[in-house]
């Protein structure tokens, strides 16, 4: 199953966390949809997590928000351990569709998104309840990619205290960003083999900033490779280029372990 709706991961109901639909202003003046998962009443409470969806969204306008699977299963395991997940919809809330393979498509990493992920960690930290210091942006991908590009521009001092960023479309930021640096800890989770955001050009990223970034080449990894149940499979985009995607599963056990620790020591 590609993804699930929010309330499937309300099955079990006792003692498990509970997903509601919000809103907020974003940057731009946009009205932001978004998902919160929060943990379960008498789980201890660590800080938030800002989590950004990849290329192709969360639901389209006139849909109910939705969690894919991956997020799904992410925002379980983050709540399960007294992180609160926000999943900003960046796209259906504007009315557009997904971005995969498509240059023209108005909500960037650079620009769009990363003011979202500005709002979001303030209407996070606004929450009651919410521990002092800041919360967390991770990122799949294109949402990987606008992790990088927030921390270009990093909200104001005390709401961000660390930054994951899975895949990311590291590139555009070398290219564009010659001043780019890590203002807080930041751990990238990279495919060997990923041939739609290659991990080379990570590498040249992590070295403006030695200190704060750790990276993590999976051996034999493709694009997703932390999905639940993503066969590997190639997938040809809208721009002409085939990219192949799917769940490697030595790769994602380990990344799980990699996140988990990297939180714990924020």
């Amino acid at each position: 199953m590609r993804g699930v709706i929010v309330a499937l991961l309300l099955v079990l109901m006792a003692g498990t966390p509970r997903a509601q639909e919000v809103s907020f202003p974003a940057e731009d003046g946009a009205t932001l949809r978004a998902i919160r998962v929060a943990p379960a009443a008498g789980v201890p409470r660590r800080p938030s997590v800002v989590a950004l969806h990849g290329c192709s969204g969360l639901a389209r306008a006139d849909r109910p928000l939705r969690l894919p699977a991956r997020e799904a299963d992410w925002a379980a395991r983050l709540a399960e351990r007294g992180h609160a997940v926000v999943f900003p919809d960046s796209f259906g809330s504007r009315g557009l569709g997904e971005a995969c393979g498509r240059a023209d498509h108005p909500v960037t990493p650079q620009g769009v998104r990363a003011g979202d992920a500005r709002a979001a960690l303030a209407w996070a930290a606004a929450q009651p309840g919410e521990p002092p210091g800041g919360g967390i942006l991770l990122g799949w991908s294109h949402g990987g990619s606008t992790v990088l590009w927030t921390l270009a521009a990093p909200p104001r001092a005390g709401l961000l205290r660390g930054a994951v960023a899975f895949y990311p479309g590291c590139g555009a930021v070398v290219r564009r960003a010659p001043g780019w640096s890590a203002p807080v800890p930041l751990l990238m989770l990279l495919g060997e083999l990923d041939d739609w955001t290659p991990a080379p050009q990570c590498l040249a990223l992590a070295a403006r900033a030695p200190a704060r970034v750790e990276m993590v080449e999976y051996r034999g990894a493709r694009h997703n490779f932390d999905h639940p149940s993503a066969p590997q499979r190639a997938r040809l985009l809208p721009n002409g280029q085939t990219v192949t995607i799917g769940t490697d599963p030595a790769a994602r056990a380990a990344s799980i372990e990699a996140l988990l620790g990297f939180l714990a020591r924020l």
